[in-house]
């Protein structure tokens, strides 16, 4: 609009007085990220550059955004993300971010929106253990196997805290029970994609953030989510890799016996349960949504296949990425020397690499998942040794 086109190299930095910016290249389009130094008004900024209409753009910013940082460098990945590493007085791990500018998150956003949308996305070390999707109709005994899990292996399994917003019940607990919140920073957070699944129950919302599945993966536990199957289609669609199982029961027939042996629920509530029952068993059929399928014929037997299903699925024990020669926490600033392939080369803020040290690092970007609006895991950081 008026203003002067940069005269920057493609994914270089350049510092000019108070104000430090990178400008990559995707496409018809440059994105510029800005560093404005101005005292206790520091913020970060980005512009998009329309090379062909020589015009600039201000986009919508979504994710989780990182801290003011005094500097940065930044380079193109996969040509969907741009990788920051910033100079923010953090250690390495906590350095490193992702700018999404066409991930699939973003160009549902750019759709919904109707205008430029980009989204910070948080670098992980590790990929952590995948989340499981275990859905079901009610009666089917999903809520019985979950819980023998639980108690069973309480250390590697964990429930993700769902937000609602009615009020708190007596002895409910907020962050325990539900995380309470209001209605306008819950339908606000929806919006901006933060949520895996929501659902309106008797006028209050209910749903899992991708925010609350996250911290029981960071704490080193694999977490369940027992939801229905709309909801396993939205986490399906979202950027979350899970595992996503389906428990049947032996017949329709037998549905309806185990609901009506419970004794609790009025005639018109088993009718309803049971129509609910017949469509969820009818869209578990559509492809691609569940991995795997379970009968509950006799509960222990499925307990057991269920128990083979987690232990067998690949990758999703694996959670420290890292190479044991790196100290992830060192306070030392990087920026990004070069670029092959998957793999980034770093080199220290003072860029000497002395002989037989190993000052130089490399990240490996090769097993990426995940992304905006939650984190980027599956990061691994080596030593490279210069002799």
């Amino acid at each position: 609009m008026g203003e002067e086109v940069p005269d920057f190299c493609n994914e270089k930095v350049i510092l000019e007085a108070k104000d430090f910016r990178t400008a990559t290249t995707v496409g018809d389009k440059t994105y510029v990220i800005s560093t404005l130094d101005d005292g206790p008004k520091s913020t970060n900024s980005i512009r998009i550059l329309d090379k062909l209409t020589q015009t600039w753009i201000v986009p919508t910013v979504l994710g989780t955004q990182p801290i003011h940082f005094e500097a940065h460098s930044a380079i193109l990945v996969n040509d969907d993300r741009v990788l920051v590493v910033a100079k923010n007085g953090a250690p390495l791990i906590d350095s490193i971010w992702f700018l999404e500018v066409n991930t699939s998150f973003v160009k549902q956003q750019c759709k919904i929106r109707g205008t430029e949308v980009v989204a910070w996305s948080k670098g992980v070390l590790g990929r952590g253990q995948k989340p499981v999707v275990i859905s079901g109709p009610s009666g089917v005994g999903k809520g019985t196997l979950i819980a023998k899990l639980m108690n069973d292996s309480p250390s590697r399994f964990g429930f993700s805290v769902s937000h609602t917003t009615r009020a708190p019940r007596e002895q409910e607990i907020d962050g325990v029970h539900y995380h309470f919140t209001e209605r306008r920073k819950m339908e606000k957070e929806i919006s901006e994609g933060k949520f895996l699944e929501f659902a309106n129950v008797h006028g209050n919302l209910y749903g899992t953030s991708i925010e609350a599945v996250e911290a029981v993966t960071d704490e080193g536990k694999r977490c369940i989510l027992d939801i229905d199957v709309q909801g396993a289609q939205s986490v399906r669609d979202s950027s979350l890799e899970a595992l996503f199982i389906f428990v049947c029961p032996p017949s329709f027939e037998e549905l309806e016996k185990r609901l009506r042996a419970r004794g609790t629920e009025t005639e018109e509530q088993i009718q309803k349960r049971l129509r609910n029952a017949k469509a969820e068993l009818d869209q578990s059929n559509t492809p691609g949504l569940f991995d795997h399928f379970l009968v509950n014929d006799d509960l222990e037997t499925c307990y057991e296949n269920l128990k083979k299903l987690l232990l067998l699925d690949d990758g999703s024990c694996v959670s420290d990425y890292s190479c044991s020669t790196t100290d992830s926490k060192a306070m030392t600033y990087y920026t990004v020397l070069s670029k092959t392939d998957s793999e980034v080369l770093l080199q220290p803020e003072t860029g000497k690499v002395e002989k037989g040290t190993t000052s130089m690092l490399s990240l490996d970007l090769s097993s990426l998942s995940g992304g905006a609006p939650g984190g980027t895991r599956g990061i691994k950081i080596c030593s490279v040794n210069k002799g």
